[in-house]
């Protein structure tokens, strides 16, 4: 048994499952604005870096590291809050190609400021977890305390995120906002907090994204690093379904394996090819998403 969990393709699937969660919550961040705003957010991997920034950032105060991860999620969520006021709000209505060149612009405004004020330099971030391995029998696990935190952090926020659109009112608020935005407003729905609050929501996890990768990939804070991440983020998230969280996360997973097995048998350089190919497989076969349900309109 012990041989087995140490094996190849366990330890493929199990670091899969560690890179995936990344994927996930990228993936998660963006279905949360899409089903709040109907609008793509392609600065969210840069709004999710600069609120990193803010939060570890105060380990150079001797702040502790649990206090800083903390902050990261207000801060995302300020941040979140202003670019919508500021940078999206008045093009709601507009060609819906206007505030996708916004956020693009606003990817690279972002990561220009973060760059200026804390340069391109990588920031190591000391996290209170072993980069050590578990072993059994003598053979290295594919696990340790680190990743073991990041997966666990995915999950209690993906699952938290799912229960306030699931089960509370605020949620019904969201979901209503997004769909019929005038028929909410009659009801007494404020149809615009909601949709800045969507963009909070979704800017706190991809902060806690940013966090997660810079401390356990042996990459450090720099003001790309998110950009890989929302790539394969994007592609997941299209292929779990725009309309589903939970799919998106688990398409995020699934790809997060998908990366490791392709890494390890065949080439580093082929997993964007490939992930285009699911991709473009799954917009021909269910544009909704694998796990999106299709929803009959009239006309």
């Amino acid at each position: 048994m012990d041989g087995f969990l140490t094996s190849r393709n366990v330890t493929d699937v199990l670091e899969g499952i560690v890179q995936g969660v990344v994927v996930g919550l990228v993936a998660l961040g963006l279905v949360l604005i899409w089903r709040a705003t109907r609008v793509l957010n392609f600065a969210l991997g840069a709004i999710a870096t600069f609120a990193a920034y803010l939060g570890m950032g105060l380990l150079s105060y001797h702040v502790g590291f649990w206090w800083c991860f903390v902050l990261c999620i207000p801060f995302g969520m300020v941040l979140g809050g202003v670019a919508e006021r500021v940078f999206v709000r008045p093009l709601y209505g507009k060609p819906e190609l206007n505030p996708i060149v916004a956020t693009v612009g606003l990817l690279l405004l972002i990561e220009a400021v973060v760059g200026a004020i804390w340069s391109t330099t990588t920031r190591a971030i000391p996290v209170p977890f072993s980069f050590i391995r578990w072993t059994l029998d003598g053979n290295p696990f594919a696990l340790s305390p680190l990743s073991v935190f990041q997966i666990s952090a995915a999950l209690v926020l993906a699952l938290a995120i799912g229960a306030l659109f699931r089960f509370t009112n605020l949620g019904l608020q969201l979901r209503a906002t997004a769909h019929a935005p005038e028929v909410s407003r009659l009801l007494g729905v404020r149809v615009g907090r909601m949709l800045t609050l969507g963009w909070m929501l979704s800017c706190s996890v991809g902060a806690v994204a940013a966090v997660i990768v810079a401390s356990g990939f042996a990459t450090g804070l720099t003001p790309s690093e998110m950009e890989a991440p929302f790539a394969v983020g994007f592609i997941a998230a299209a292929v779990g379904g725009l309309d589903n969280p939970i799919g998106a996360l688990f398409a995020g997973i699934a790809f997060g394996v998908i990366e490791q097995f392709v890494t390890d048998y065949l080439n580093a350089n082929l997993v964007l090819p490939v992930a285009l190919g699911v991709l473009i497989l799954v917009l021909v076969l269910r544009p909704q998403g694998v796990f999106s349900r299709q929803v009959a309109r009239r006309v």
